[in-house]
């Protein structure tokens, strides 16, 4: 075996079936096998006349090669594209037009041809990272094919998943500045990430009328996340309207039939966005109530009332009910303050779901999701939204009978319609099989990182459709910040290394909170108490001690509410110690 193309090939392709071919490796005089390195996860590139394919080896055994002595080992590959043109303008493409025939020389992939292969084909593109095999290599996303066609990101606890997701937020708003971003942040990690480029909103600062609620929703609030009472769901049906009715005659200072008004007449629905005051339906409530005289019946609108004012009186609901019945229509400023319109230099909402009361998170989300859709819808998609939903399975489960279903359906009209307005989908999950698969079927770029879970994997096999779904069997064993991309985003099925996030922008979870005790916090009875008194004050509307009074604090309101809750350099609240160290009366 002394020619020169047995000395220089690595292989021999011994069988083509579909998108797969079978390599023969060659015991070459030159190297010995170890030397090779011919292993699972790299790229081999087949000589063909008219091309060179590209091929990824999904498998390597030395069982039941050729009687002949000329191979030592034989390995699967998966056809994924193929080099065209010449030395000077070689450029690449996806999928495979000429096969490559039996003998067709194999050689593992050059350098120059990896390169020809990622080679951005734009200035759409944005660095992500670099390839695994080949670091020398860097990785691009084609950030118009990632978005507009939705994406998701996903991956166990622990392996770089919210790093990733800062990452990839950092590369977009660096790449495209004036787009809107609204990240759902689940555990309050994200409040650091993105400095001055991201307003952070929680339960302080939010204002989010109930009046902006649709039907299921407000129900949904009333009912702490129960199914609600009929009886009283058809009174509330039909005082709602009402209610909005006479605010809008109060707003236009028609005094005229302002008692008796027919509700037929009033043109809204329960689900019209118009403000209406909840003392006015309380009020509609009360007068049902009046005209009974069968006791077990006022017993159902006593109820009612009870509910809307036990709700309307709990400080955590503040941001909902502050203001309940002084009225006005706020939409617009709720909407442009939600949304950056204008962005006034920060593009981008990060919404802390951590300190809202568990009974209405579903509710808000739902609200949210909703109102970023239907303002695509009637702007005509004119100011793009990237709308990401960290811990996106427990909004929209497979299980139809976990979670609210308003949320869900919000989340999947996004995902099936919202490219079309100008509203995109950015998915993040530690468990994909509990996923709507509906939802994460539209998503045609995946990140995937280490998955161990069985049904996972499996969930991942149905939606990649791509040639390399044999890729997907390293998902259980890849490393931390490893990634799998799949998709329209990516030049080809990818694995890779996510680069590294500078120190400011990693999330919480991965920059702090250690489970070394530290030595200095001094845990001792006015640690605990002044910990106690932070845990009251988020439930209750009594001062914190040594706060500022109310008359103090009300000129500073609006900066407060530009004020992120995570900040800074701990990715904790900035009272934290501060509010600590404060004496106890």
């Amino acid at each position: 075996m002394t020619g020169s193309t047995t000395v220089t090939s690595l292989g021999r392709v011994i069988s083509v079936r579909g998108s797969l071919a079978r390599v023969g490796l060659m015991a070459t005089s030159q190297m010995g096998y170890s030397e090779i390195r011919a292993t699972v996860g790299r790229f081999v590139s087949i000589r063909c006349t008219n091309s060179t394919i590209v091929a990824m080896i999904t498998e390597v055994s030395c069982e039941n090669l050729p009687s002949s002595d000329n191979y030592i080992a034989s390995a699967s590959v998966d056809l994924l594209g193929e080099i065209l043109g010449g030395p000077e303008r070689q450029k690449f493409q996806r999928g495979v037009t000429h096969y490559p025939t039996i003998g067709d020389a194999v050689d593992l992939i050059s350098n120059q041809e990896l390169r020809t292969v990622y080679a951005p084909n734009g200035s759409d593109q944005i660095n992500i990272g670099t390839l695994q095999q080949d670091p020398s290599v860097v990785a691009y996303v084609d950030i118009e094919e990632m978005l507009s066609k939705h994406f998701a990101v996903l991956g166990s606890t622990g392996v770089g998943k919210s790093t990733g997701v800062s990452l990839l937020m950092n590369e977009i708003l660096k790449s495209r500045p004036n787009l809107r971003i609204f990240l759902l942040d689940v555990h309050n990690e994200y409040g650091r990430c993105f400095g001055e480029r991201a307003l952070v909103l929680n339960p302080r600062n939010l204002k989010l009328p109930f009046w902006l609620f649709n039907f299921e929703e407000i129900v949904d609030v009333l009912f702490a996340g129960r199914p609600g009472v009929p009886e009283e769901l058809d009174i509330l049906a039909e005082v709602i309207p009402a209610a909005k009715g006479i605010y809008t005659q109060y707003q236009n200072s028609d005094r005229v039939a302002f008692k008796r008004m027919d509700v037929k007449s009033v043109g809204y629905t329960v689900d019209t966005p118009v403000p209406y005051r909840l003392v006015d339906l309380i009020a509609l409530i009360d007068e049902r109530m009046g005209k009974l005289e069968n006791r077990s019946s006022r017993i159902i609108y006593h109820k009612l009332i009870s509910r809307i004012e036990a709700v309307r009186n709990d400080p955590r609901y503040a941001f909902m009910f502050d203001g309940a019945n002084v009225g006005g229509d706020t939409m617009a400023e709720v909407i442009s303050h939600l949304f950056r319109l204008p962005s006034n230099g920060r593009p981008m909402t990060v919404m802390q779901l951590a300190g809202f009361p568990a009974e209405v998170i579903d509710s808000v989300v739902s609200v949210l999701c909703r109102m970023a859709f239907d303002f695509g819808l009637w702007s005509d998609g004119v100011s793009p939204l990237l709308f990401v939903c960290e811990e996106a399975h427990r909004y929209a489960s497979a299980d139809r009978n976990i979670g609210f279903g308003p949320t869900r359906k919000a989340v999947s009209r996004i995902a099936k319609e919202g490219r079309k307005y100008g509203v995109y989908l950015g998915l993040v999950t530690q468990r994909p099989a509990e996923l709507d698969a509906t939802i994460i079927s539209q998503c045609n770029t995946l990140f995937t990182m280490r998955l161990a879970n069985e049904r996972d994997q499996a969930l991942l096999r149905s939606a990649v459709s791509d040639a390399a779904a044999n890729l997907l069997s390293f998902v259980p064993s890849l490393g931390t910040r490893e990634v799998l991309a799949f998709g329209e985003g990516v030049a080809l099925p990818t694995r890779l290394r996510f680069k590294e996030v500078p120190v400011h922008q990693l999330p919480r979870s991965e920059a702090t909170i250690s489970t070394v005790p530290s030595v200095t916090a001094g845990h001792d009875t006015h640690f605990v108490s002044a910990v106690l008194e932070r845990w009251r004050g988020a439930t209750s509307n009594r001062e914190v001690p040594n706060d500022p009074s109310p008359s103090e604090r009300s000129p500073a309101r609006a900066a407060a509410v530009e004020a992120p809750m995570l900040q800074p350099s701990l990715g904790l609240d900035p009272d934290r110690f501060s509010l600590l160290k404060k004496p106890l009366r």
